[in-house]
């Protein structure tokens, strides 16, 4: 949302209220400082083993208040896709009007994502202005009859934000990837999901150290920025502790995990936000999930939906490594179809009611 509150900011007579809800906020207070954003309300709902009742619960409760004493103009969300659905409820509730970004995302499995999927179809039904990041997820609004005259296309934020970190250049000798060498390949692994949790992180991990030991002679290393999620963080650690060539972090600030992706060969992941952001930097991604909201990649061949079993993700990994490895540099500056950096000045512009019907 961070180019979005910059654009609407800048927008004479506009006034934004930025509410966080408070979750994992290890990693969302860099990406506050980072975008320069001060939220004026944190709801601070992270309790420890939450269920998504609970927070669900809490989420709609603490929103409902927010938007009674504020009486906004518009509720605009974005991101954890539970905060989304809370907010457009609560909005909804309220007779407040509701704009969607990042609307459209679907992979027609309620299962898979969990529970996204859900959440992105709850949001879209009450939203009042959908704004899609791409045309395949507009033609899916259309298919479920929201009127084209409620949709949107304007890319997707992810990139806005990408291109805004991609002009960092920070001092590798002195952050928190001092101990990769940019001389040597890189092959970036995040694992996260809910869905991925158990047998299926287990998976991951022990293709890793497979793919670390085969590769091994080509010095490639495998850096893996490890979820604070115990379910994750405790699989992770099991397994791929001490494997040589393995590099385990603590998860990156925006910007740092911004320039890891830059000098990556390979990535592997189950985020949905990296397989939006490495097209633009002309890195491979093999999905680590069995199907995925974001198909436009898959067309074009930048992502490969590989799924969790260890055979799998040995077989396509090592084939995408062999040609990875013998192109000099990683590539860059690629035509990205998820946005070309100016969703937040589009997405201000329909708010503000200069948008054609």
């Amino acid at each position: 949302m961070a180019s979005v509150v910059r654009e609407l900011k800048s927008r004479p007579g506009v006034k934004v209220v930025v509410c966080v809800t408070g979750q994992h906020r290890e990693m969302l207070e860099p990406i506050l400082r980072f975008f320069q954003i001060e939220p004026q309300i944190d709801l601070g709902l992270m309790r420890p083993d939450q269920t998504l009742s609970g927070l669900t619960a809490r989420l709609i409760e603490g929103l409902d208040e927010v938007i009674r004493r504020i009486s906004p103009d518009w509720v605009v969300a974005q991101g954890d896709t539970t905060s989304v659905m809370a907010a457009a409820m609560a909005a909804f509730y309220r007779n407040v009007p509701f704009a969607h970004v990042e609307a459209g995302l679907r992979t027609g499995d309620l299962a898979a994502p969990f529970p996204e999927e859900f959440h992105r179809r709850v949001a879209d039904m009450v939203a009042l202005l959908h704004f899609a990041p791409t045309p395949q997820a507009s033609a899916r609004l259309k298919s479920e009859g929201i009127p084209s005259s409620q949709i949107i296309m304007t890319g997707n934020t992810v990139v806005d934000a990408l291109l805004e970190a991609c002009k960092a250049d920070p001092d590798w000798s002195k952050g928190p990837l001092l101990q990769v060498n940019r001389s040597k390949p890189i092959v970036v692994v995040t694992a996260h999901r809910r869905e991925n949790f158990g047998q299926p992180m287990r998976e991951i991990c022990e293709s890793v150290a497979e793919l670390a030991h085969k590769f091994a002679s080509r010095q490639i290393q495998w850096v893996f920025p490890v979820h604070l999620n115990p379910n994750v963080k405790k699989t992770v650690f099991e397994i791929l502790d001490h494997v040589p060539n393995v590099i385990l972090l603590d998860p990156l600030e925006y910007p740092w995990h911004v320039q890891l992706m830059k000098h990556a060969r390979l990535i592997l992941t189950d985020s949905g936000g990296i397989q939006e952001e490495a097209p633009t930097l002309g890195v491979t991604v093999l999905v680590l999930r069995s199907t995925t909201e974001r198909p436009e990649g898959l067309a074009t061949g930048q992502a490969k939906l590989i799924g969790w079993k260890r055979q799998d993700i040995v077989r396509e990994a090592s084939q995408e490594l062999q040609s990875a490895l013998t192109q000099p540099t990683p590539g860059n500056s690629h035509d990205n179809p998820y946005g070309d950096g100016f969703a937040g000045r589009r997405i201000a512009d329909a708010l503000l009611g200069d948008h054609p019907d």
